[in-house]
């Protein structure tokens, strides 16, 4: 993956490999040590907090020394090659330290695990354990079996599990930015994409459970919430919809916004009269995403609210009217196109064409000004020609995309491009279309960055820049990174309004000025 910017945290590879380590809880360790270390995408890091709340419950104390551990887990992506030779070529780096402890577990979590199942366990003789992750409920069962002697599979995947119940333990967090998970799994059946198979379908988690959880986020201090789904559009949840003590105000959540115990709403523009998806009788409701997202953002005016990703087949205006509604809700969207080229994008199975995808992005423009728009792209998928790459670059030209993760093709297993077409673009042609939209990505990066300079950014400060203690680092309502001299009277998690000055192709800097009158 080439990562152009630093601004999305959902493809953060600075987190790729990284390990967790919690406050041991007081009267539960049970002795044993674990390590975990995570790979992939944010579900991922999502799904580790998971397991090591499950496990941290039955006593397991983590360590960021695998050579300690008692447990080693290493949770998996499986979307491209290049991250499961990764995850192969670390195996290798632990078979040492359990030749020096023979009775270490080593277990293999997330996608990868369920692509590969039982096999897993014949290609990797060091491994012990593999789990899917519909199944991390089952992982101390499955350790004991380990204990006892057998190796452990569970790659079930289920149709109902969101791990709704679950209060994730928060991995190596800055107490600011937190991620949660709305909904599981994948129903759209990219050909390209092993996800379907690896998450399962698609199912959402209940509303109110979702904003329990931001609430309490909130209450702990946190001030950002990224809301995750493989295609958050998708989400719709059925049933009761009595949150904390606060009530609902009325039948249509457009017209009659709902009321959270100290919820605030902060109105900008106003949505067509009538539609929504807030529907049924006395009690339970239907909750589609824009309703979602405007009950998150009632929490209070204070949580930023974010979300990733969105599938341009499925974003609604009455998403965009919500997010133009809050001011809370952040001014920007992950809207993976893949390709220009509509004759692709049908080999894809993408289910919309070029000109969907552009009215979409029309829509964004119009109904949010100022919007940024992030994307995916991947270059040399099968029978892709020359004048189909140059219809992917106009597109590019077209939106001018903030930010981009830009991949060459990679055939995965499985998948339904590995079983109907030939991976027939030479990897030489594939890099030379890569290293074209890398360099026009940088420039149109850029030429947005610049469009900032002069204006004034509200930036959660997050903690310090990477380079000096002297600089507070934060990201803007557009995603951006925004890089600013310490001010001893504002700190980590206070919001905090900055001048840009100027810019590289990844960062705006400027200086801290007094709020508007």
């Amino acid at each position: 993956m080439l990562d152009l910017v630093i601004p999305d945290k959902v493809h953060d590879e600075s987190r790729q490999g990284e390990a967790l380590l919690l406050t041991p809880s007081v009267g539960k360790n049970n002795g044993r040590k674990l390590y975990i270390e995570s790979y992939g995408c944010a579900m991922n890091f999502s799904d580790s907090e998971i397991v090591a709340s499950i496990l941290s419950e039955k006593g397991f104390e983590t360590t960021t020394d695998y050579t300690n551990a008692d447990v080693i887990f290493i949770n998996t992506c499986s979307i491209r090659e290049n991250a499961e030779t990764r995850v192969r070529n670390r195996l290798k780096e632990f078979k040492a330290a359990k030749g020096k402890k023979p009775g270490m577990v080593v277990g293999v979590l997330g996608c990868m695990a369920e692509r590969l199942k039982a096999k897993f366990l014949e290609e990797e003789k060091l491994v012990d354990v593999v789990v899917g992750p519909d199944a991390y409920r089952d992982l101390p069962n499955l350790i004991e079996q380990v204990d006892g002697g057998q190796k452990a599979v569970n790659v079930l995947l289920s149709r109902e599990e969101t791990y709704a119940d679950i209060s994730p333990v928060r991995l190596n967090s800055n107490g600011i930015n937190a991620f949660v998970s709305i909904m599981r799994g994948c129903d759209n059946m990219c050909s390209f994409c092993v996800v379907p198979f690896t998450r399962g379908r698609e199912r959402s988690r209940d509303a109110v459970s979702i904003v329990n959880e931001c609430t309490d986020l909130f209450n702990s201090g946190y001030r950002e919430v990224t809301l995750l789904g493989q295609n958050v559009d998708s989400y719709k949840w059925s049933g009761e919809l009595a949150v904390g003590s606060g009530q609902w105000a009325g039948e249509n959540m457009q017209n009659n916004p709902i009321y959270v115990e100290g919820a605030k709403s902060v109105g900008k523009v106003s949505p067509p009269i009538g539609g929504g998806d807030l529907e049924g009788a006395g009690g339970a409701r239907t909750v589609n995403f824009a309703n979602l997202l405007e009950l998150v953002a009632q929490i209070n005016p204070g949580l930023r609210v974010r979300f990733s990703t969105s599938h341009p087949k499925d974003i609604t205006d009455e998403v965009l009217y919500t997010i133009a509604r809050y001011d809370n809700i952040c001014n920007y969207i992950h809207l993976p196109v893949q390709s220009g080229s509509s004759r692709v994008l049908d080999l894809m199975n993408r289910t919309y064409d070029r000109e969907w995808y552009k009215n979409r992005v029309d829509a964004i423009r119009r109904i949010i000004p100022g919007c940024a728009i992030s994307t995916d792209i991947i270059t040399g998928f099968c029978t892709e020609t020359e004048q189909e790459h140059k219809e992917t670059v106009s597109m590019m030209e077209y939106v001018k995309y903030d930010f981009a993760y830009m991949f060459m093709y990679s055939e995965r297993p499985g998948t339904l491009a590995a079983k109907r077409y030939a991976d027939d673009i030479p990897e030489s042609v594939k890099a030379a279309r890569l290293t074209e939209i890398v360099a026009l990505q940088q420039q149109h990066s850029h030429i947005r960055l610049q469009a900032q300079i002069g204006k004034v950014q509200k930036v959660l400060i997050e903690g310090f820049s990477k380079k000096s203690k002297n600089d507070y680092c934060g990201r803007s309502d557009q995603n951006a990174m925004v890089v600013f001299p310490v001010d001893e009277g504002y700190k980590p998690g206070m919001y905090v309004n900055v001048l840009a000055e100027r810019c590289t192709t990844a960062t705006l800097m400027g200086k801290i000025v007094p709020p508007a009158p």
